[in-house]
């Protein structure tokens, strides 16, 4: 669902007080707002926004160097894929150089008339929000303007025509036009932009102490037209993989991942689930699985099995949907009523969530629990928050509810019969 973003007053209130003015000339006229944020084939001598820290105010300069490189706006003898690492590495790196990007990007995917440039910009938009977000005071800035182009290509070719029809300007002439429409429409990058800006902002983007790869970089690229299998819905899932497993039942994500954690001995191994698997270690394998692999090097159950969890946890809509939520937390101390609510469930998402009870209710044996010490309590609590979703914001509500979410899947857990489930793929 999108939200309403701030309005332009918003918007423009919001630049007057951040963006560092620059000026132009031998009189040093400071330009206005509309031309700090519009297309600029030159270098900038300061950051585009207000900041007391040196290393920031060296560091904008050579990123702004590099947006220009990534876009085709400047010549550099580094392939675009190294410009993206180098730049989003120097964000990763240094948050305070987060928001300087973003607003780098806005600046040059405004009024730009070269379609393969305005395309790219959008695209290292894109690539970037795969690994951090802006800072909470810039994201309501940067969705607003997303937002201004989820609808918009016919307008953008239209305003790209008027500009080029216009007396530019001699810096503006020397440019290199290309006429020719490269890349895809800018609503498809806005769009991807906008659903990921609302991820990232809730994740918080890549973590781990390995620093990004070119892997991670073309993964990021290839994920605006082919949605990753992390944050997606459960139909996108389905579809992706219709192609590869046409008989499946259940998405294959699912069940590779819960099988690894058996095949490593999962269920002997104490802390499972509750003990976290090395981030780093976790990001790897995330990058493997959404190619639909699934590597032999594999050790540490803890692995596969956080990787799990943040599958459950980062689906577009959960397991159990939002409009059955109130239902279960209602029926949290109710066998019968517990596992009424399950069948009430969409097929595909009572598939799902037969099979993950059906998973717990391994670990959930006494034999297992002696070893692992995580006995049904345990495991309810651990999986809940990946399974229901409180949609309130007050702290009491969902404090609340907290208990009543683990109290409800620990019902399934004891009381649901999952033996249909067996064999199933």
């Amino acid at each position: 669902t999108l939200r309403k973003p701030i309005s332009q007053n918003s918007m423009a209130d919001w630049a007057s007080k951040n963006l560092n003015m620059h000026t132009q000339g031998i009189f040093r006229r400071r330009l206005s707002i509309s031309n700090m944020l519009s297309w600029n084939g030159g270098s900038i001598k300061k950051p585009m926004l207000i900041t007391s820290n040196r290393t920031i105010k060296k560091e904008a300069c050579e990123m702004f160097k590099l947006v220009q490189s990534y876009m085709g706006d400047r010549q550099t003898r580094m392939d675009r894929n190294h410009v993206a690492l180098v730049t989003v590495t120097k964000c990763w790196s240094m948050q305070g150089l987060r928001d300087e990007l973003y607003i780098q990007l806005i600046r040059q995917t405004t009024d730009n008339t070269c379609y393969r440039s305005l395309a790219w910009g959008w695209e290292l938009m894109a690539i970037s929000l795969a690994f951090f977000s802006p800072s909470p005071k810039f994201q309501s800035y940067l969705e607003g303007y997303i937002y201004r182009h989820l609808d918009i290509d016919e307008k953008i070719a239209q305003h790209i025509k008027d500009l080029k029809n216009k007396k530019i300007t001699k810096s503006r002439k020397k440019r290199k036009q290309n006429t020719e429409d490269e890349g895809l429409p800018i609503s498809t990058y806005a769009k991807y932009c906008y659903r990921k800006l609302q991820k990232v902002a809730v994740t918080g983007g890549k973590k781990g102490l390995r620093k990004p790869t070119v892997e991670e970089i073309t993964h990021a690229r290839n994920a605006i037209l082919t949605p990753s299998l992390f944050g997606s819905s459960l139909e996108e899932i389905m579809l992706r993989q219709q192609d590869m497993y046409p008989a499946n039942k259940l998405p294959w994500v699912q069940t590779q991942l819960s099988q690894q954690v058996l095949a490593l001995g999962g269920e002997q191994t104490e802390g499972i689930f509750r003990i976290p698997g090395d981030i780093d270690e976790v990001n790897a394998l995330k990058l493997q699985v959404d190619q639909w692999k699934i590597p032999n090097s594999l050790s540490d159950p803890n692995i596969p099995a956080s990787l799990l969890k943040l599958w459950y946890r980062e689906l577009e809509e959960p397991v159990i949907p939002p409009q059955f939520y109130k239902e279960c937390i209602t029926n949290y101390e109710n066998p019968d009523a517990a596992v009424a609510v399950v069948q009430l469930l969409p097929e595909l998402n009572r598939l799902v969530l037969c099979y993950l009870i059906h998973f717990l209710q391994i670990f959930a044996q006494p034999s297992n629990v002696g070893r692992t010490k995580m006995d049904v309590n345990n495991l309810a609590m651990v999986m809940a928050p990946n399974c229901l979703r409180c949609q309130s914001n007050d702290p009491r509500v969902i404090f609340e509810n907290t208990r009543k979410e683990m109290s409800f899947l620990r019902m399934l857990i004891v009381h649901l019969d999952t033996s249909f489930v067996k064999g199933l793929v």
